[in-house]
């Protein structure tokens, strides 16, 4: 690396990273188990991301930290939380002093040329072990981040595998974390659910999904300029009183995923609607086998947020077009659908995202080359649907029947054989 990620731009205070968004980026080094390695480049002793990374380590976990001149300063904190995060936090002053480590942050928001962040993120990626992250924040208003924030997108339509965007931070973020080299499907088995931070958190069990903030939002939004140009009227009571509502379809508990490592969970919360042995030639050069099925109906009551059912390596994603026919009738086999499907150390596992009458919109949150734990949200379904589970059909058994209630993350809906 040549330049700092904040050469060239305003001093002090011009760009933050607090709590959220230090969560966001410490995320990867946090969902790793056993004897995992963290590097983060670049803090002082005030540094929230420092702190994200230390609460992050795992029990066998160790982390190394560039910290420049600020190393007394940081020393002098570490030293300070306990001795047990003494002995497994090393702090050095330059990156040549640094070992190759599982996951890798940038703790300064990447800003200024094209340049100076391509340097740093290139020099950064071969301290990477195969299938590290790298995670990097940039200003989500790109006349803060400068021509940074296109190489970092750069970065992310060919390296990344996910992203968090930050809206409660001075200024907004744009967490990207990127991996450039093949992750084996066995690591996802190893990690723990990735933690969505965008969300919005209102107890210790429940969230709600950034998706359903930005709605309510709109429809508050809807209410406020109706009372200002129609103050007479009380048409701004609908948008107003929809808006919680349109919150609450977006909400996402958290769940306890079952440790049996034979378990294969549901992918959404729902009704079974089939269980069957099949073939299916959507599924392209990936359905040449023979596969155990789950159809599971979502109604617009339900939970939406769909959940990855095994762990595995995000090896392929495509779109198939079709009707938007009611997803619990036989004809939404041909509606729309998302299909991801996931390399595991069982064969290809296939997760089926459906439209339906209403829901029109699928979200999808794993590039390929993404990791997935067991039960770690991917996306959602909005406005009620079907979700489909392809399981190699000599591996699995099938643990519900039609007509079952299946709980996202948690019901067992199948067991590898």
């Amino acid at each position: 690396m040549t330049e700092s990620p904040s050469a060239g731009l305003p001093g002090p205070g011009f760009s933050r990273v607090e709590g959220r968004a230090a969560a966001a980026l410490a995320a990867d080094f946090a969902r790793r188990t056993g004897s995992a390695t963290g590097l983060v480049v670049g803090v002082s002793g005030q540094s929230e991301v420092l702190n994200a990374a230390i609460e992050a380590l795992g029990p066998a976990g160790t982390l190394t930290v560039v910290a420049g001149a600020a190393s007394a300063e940081v020393r002098a904190h570490v030293t300070a939380a306990s001795a047990l995060v003494e002995q497994r936090v090393r702090v050095i002053e330059t990156l040549a002093d640094a070992d190759p480590a599982d996951s890798v942050i940038i703790a300064e928001p990447l800003k200024g040329s094209a340049e100076s962040a391509r340097a740093e993120i290139d020099g950064l990626a071969k301290l990477l072990t195969p299938g590290g992250v790298l995670s990097v924040a940039v200003p989500a208003a790109e006349f803060l981040a400068g021509p940074a924030a296109a190489e970092v997108a750069r970065y992310a339509d060919s390296h990344g595998v996910g992203s968090d965007l930050v809206l409660i931070n001075p200024p907004p973020l744009k967490v990207q974390r990127l991996c450039f080299s093949a992750a084996e499907p066995a690591l996802a088995e190893s990690l723990a659910p990735l933690a969505r931070t965008s969300s919005v958190k209102l107890s210790r069990t429940m969230n709600i999904d950034s998706n359903g903030v930005a709605a309510a939002a709109i429809f508050l939004g809807a209410a406020a300029l109706l009372r200002t140009v129609r103050p007479r009227s009380r048409a701004w009571l609908v948008p107003a009183l929809a808006a919680g509502p349109v919150a609450a379809f977006f909400r996402d508990p958290e769940r306890q995923v079952p440790t049996d490592p034979s378990a294969v969970v549901a992918a959404s919360d729902g009704r079974v609607l089939s269980v069957e042995r099949l073939r299916d030639d959507k599924l392209g050069t990936w359905g040449e086998r023979e596969y155990l099925r789950v159809a599971v109906f979502l109604s617009v009551l339900d939970v939406h947020v769909n959940r990855a059912p095994v762990a595995g390596r995000v090896a392929d994603q495509f779109v198939v077009d079709g009707g938007f026919a009611a997803a619990m009738k036989p004809e939404a086999e041909h509606n729309v659908a998302a299909y991801t499907v996931l390399e595991t150390t069982r064969g290809p596992v296939v997760v089926a995202q459906r439209t339906g009458l209403i829901a029109r919109r699928i979200v999808h949150r794993a590039p390929a080359g993404s990791l997935l734990a067991r039960g770690e949200r991917f996306g959602l379904i909005r406005f009620g649907s079907r979700t489909d589970v392809y399981l190699p059909a000599d591996l699995a058994v099938a643990e519900v029947a039609v007509g079952d209630r299946v709980v996202g993350g948690e019901t067992v809906i199948a067991r590898w054989i």
